[in-house]
């Protein structure tokens, strides 16, 4: 019980901070600021259409560090991983942007953006309007929400906002409760996180304990702790049309052997 508080509060930490960030930024760089640059911005790529594919949707993950593992790749080169992972089958990519927990930004997501074609995600704990705009205004073709660190009110805001630019969310879900606020609140795509952010333990049965209650309609997104193929055709075979996997690639010296392991590719 006592791990599981101190996970909770590593949680609330994360947030907590985004916040105070956030209140920073918005000073320094205005939602009219962002909002012309988002004007000048290419359209979004098609996020959705790279993941209800035929085949083994990959979002493969880049990412520096995390709370629970630490620094998992010191040549950390956002560019280079983006285009070898994307020239190795990724379907997509999600980018870390955030700073202090998980060394990331959004020069990160820029960088990977003017490598790769396939579409882009800003994996973030996004909490506020003002990030979705900023996520569009650095070229994110996709962003996270979160239902654990969400109201149902700011879950349908942010929702409806990255429809109205174009950018559908991958809604993060733990349980049947919070998979429940996302159907309710018109969730497409919806993403089952076998990373439970109350103590960071993995089980992949979340996702296959979860997938029934999941709509036909909607694109189911198994997230964290697949390591094989065999997880991944498990999973597809299950329900799940795509699979975010960020720490099995970024631990590896080339992260695209473990990506086409993955997917099957020779």
């Amino acid at each position: 019980m006592k791990t599981s508080s101190q996970e909770r509060t590593i949680l609330d930490k994360i947030v907590e901070a985004r916040r105070e960030s956030i209140a920073h930024r918005k000073r320094v760089l205005p939602d009219v600021a962002l909002k012309m640059a988002v004007e000048k911005n290419e359209p979004p790529r098609d996020f959705v259409g790279a993941l209800a594919r035929d085949g083994f949707n990959v979002i493969a993950e880049l990412k520096k560090a995390s709370p629970s593992r630490g620094v998992l790749r010191e040549d950390y080169v956002p560019a280079t991983l983006a285009a070898s992972l994307a020239a190795a089958g990724a379907a997509a990519l999600s980018v870390l942007t955030e700073e202090e927990f998980f060394l990331g930004s959004l020069a990160d997501l820029k960088a990977a953006k003017k490598s790769a074609r396939i579409p882009i995600l800003r994996k973030d704990f996004i909490v506020d309007p003002w990030q979705v705009w900023e996520a569009r205004a650095a070229g994110a073709d996709a962003f996270l929400l979160i239902v654990a660190i969400l109201s149902d009110e700011a879950l349908c805001e942010l929702l409806e906002l990255g429809r109205s630019l174009k950018m559908e969310p991958l809604v993060e879900v733990h349980s049947r409760e919070e998979l429940g606020r996302a159907i309710a609140a018109g969730a497409r795509i919806i993403g089952v996180n076998n990373r439970d952010l109350r103590d960071f333990k993995v089980r992949i049965e979340t996702s296959l304990e979860l997938i029934e209650a999941v709509p036909n309609e909607c694109i189911a997104v198994s997230e964290s702790g697949l390591q094989t193929h065999e997880d991944l055709a498990r999973l597809r075979s299950a329900g799940f049309d795509a699979f975010l996997v960020g720490e099995h690639l970024m631990k590896e010296a080339d992260p695209t052997v473990p990506l086409r392991s993955l997917i099957g590719a020779a």
